[in-house]
């Protein structure tokens, strides 16, 4: 039977024999998963609701929908976000098919409305866990929170040994919000929790999640190169396996840096340092995935050609990289790794 806890402050659950107990694995679990879950949008539009602290979102929206933000009429208008929502719903199928093809297990899902814009983005609302759990999670924006889908959350119990569903989202009455693996980058592994402040990560609910699931925190500042607040952590660093990708100098604090390159080092990981103008590309918001033994980039085109060759090289001496056409998906303000919600639960 799957248990469910809910509650604004999850501290703890209750294994079987009613005693309080933090998760936990018995051995190491693996950092990259070999399963995946997509959603694909039919009515894909950038979500005027995250703009205001979405600096990524702002400058892609200008380039790709200049008829929209430039007051064009209203069927060219239309017309365009026909195309827009059409182009999106291809790049997710596309996604899908080359992990697929790769072995990567996919569990696809459809989003018919119109009233979730930012549902490609699963991995905000909801984490697996490779102990069993299932973690929801209360999300900033209002019209952000119709994407927690009960059918989603059965599919994974009903096909998956999923131990445990932790509810965080009620917390949203109280104006607190973790955005799931986008405010926070989990090293599976080492029990690391990298996390930049932000609107959409509350300090006190990112401590009570990293104490409820033993967790270490590991909590910083970061701005772009305007001074403007990081929104998520995952479009500036990713952790896989062996190797890290990070834009060190967001983390302006010198104190700060330091201490959370040398967490990075101490892992174990060999560290690629990215500029800010390759964040802006997305070339942070990348997810190592496994399948077959093999190890896996997968980022976006976009964020492929902003690499030098230097960090190819490094790169490729731990994964190898799967660049995959976004750029419409991008104009939200989220890339490859923000679309795919990782699923570290063993099959049934």
């Amino acid at each position: 039977m799957t248990e469910m806890v809910q509650s604004p402050v999850a501290r703890f659950t209750l294994d079987a024999d009613g005693a309080a107990k933090v998760a936990a694995t018995a051995s190491k679990p693996e950092q990259s998963p070999s399963r995946v879950v997509l959603v694909r949008p039919h009515q894909f539009t950038p979500n005027p609701e995250t703009a205001a602290d979405n600096s990524f979102q702002q400058r892609v929206l200008e380039a790709l929908l200049p008829s929209a933000v430039q007051g064009a009429g209203q069927r060219t208008a239309q017309e365009s976000a026909r195309r827009v929502a059409a182009t999106a719903y291809a790049e997710v199928t596309e996604l899908g098919r080359r992990l697929e093809a790769l072995g990567i297990g996919v569990d696809l899902f459809d989003d018919p409305s119109a009233e979730t814009p930012d549902s490609v983005f699963p991995n905000n609302w909801f984490s697996t866990h490779p102990d069993g759990t299932v973690t929801l999670y209360p999300m900033y924006a209002e019209n952000r929170r119709g994407e927690r889908r009960t059918d989603i959350l059965a599919h994974l119990q009903e096909t998956y040994r999923v131990r445990r569903v932790v509810d965080y989202s009620s917390a949203e009455r109280f104006g607190e919000y973790l955005e799931g693996t986008g405010s926070m980058v989990l090293d599976h592994c080492e029990r690391l929790a990298y996390a930049c402040r932000s609107r959409r990560l509350s300090p006190g609910l990112f401590s009570e999640f990293c104490r409820d699931f033993g967790y270490a925190p590991v909590l910083f500042d970061a701005t772009d190169g305007a001074g403007v607040q990081v929104y998520h952590t995952n479009v500036m660093m990713s952790v896989g396996t062996e190797l890290a990708l990070i834009s060190s100098d967001m983390i302006r604090d010198r104190s700060q840096r330091e201490h959370v390159l040398g967490v990075l080092c101490d892992s174990g990981r060999t560290v690629v340092d990215l500029s800010m103008e390759q964040i802006t590309r997305f070339a942070g918001n990348c997810l190592e995935l496994t399948a077959h033994g093999q190890r896996y980039l997968v980022l976006s085109t976009t964020a492929e050609r902003s690499l030098t060759g230097e960090q190819r090289e490094s790169i490729s001496e731990f994964c190898t990289l799967v660049a995959v056409d976004v750029s419409t998906v991008e104009a939200a303000g989220g890339s490859v790794r923000c679309m795919i919600a990782g699923n570290h639960l063993r099959r049934r």
